[in-house]
């Protein structure tokens, strides 16, 4: 995922709505707005924390595949049992 998609992700989770948006082509936190009166921008170190956050899950959803599929190894499944059962 690009840095852009990351930081659109995270302002997404923020709150509901489209209540931000860009003010340029460039997606950054520089050209962030807010559309929604009733929403305070959120810092630039809570957005960069939200994007840590959603990675930080993505990479332990990763790693809970891997080492799953490790155990069914370990229980003797092979490769091709593995995938018929849950499709990794």
């Amino acid at each position: 995922m690009t840095e852009q998609q990351w930081l659109n992700l995270a302002l997404a989770s923020m709150h509901r709505g489209q209540w931000f948006g860009f003010s340029s082509k460039e997606q950054n936190y520089s050209t962030l707005i807010i559309h929604d009166s009733s929403i305070t921008k959120p810092t630039e170190a809570e957005v960069n924390a939200k994007i840590q956050e959603l990675k930080d899950a993505e990479q332990t959803a990763i790693d809970k595949k891997a080492s799953g599929k490790q155990k069914l190894k370990d229980l003797g499944l092979d490769d091709d049992e593995i995938q018929a059962l849950i499709g990794v």
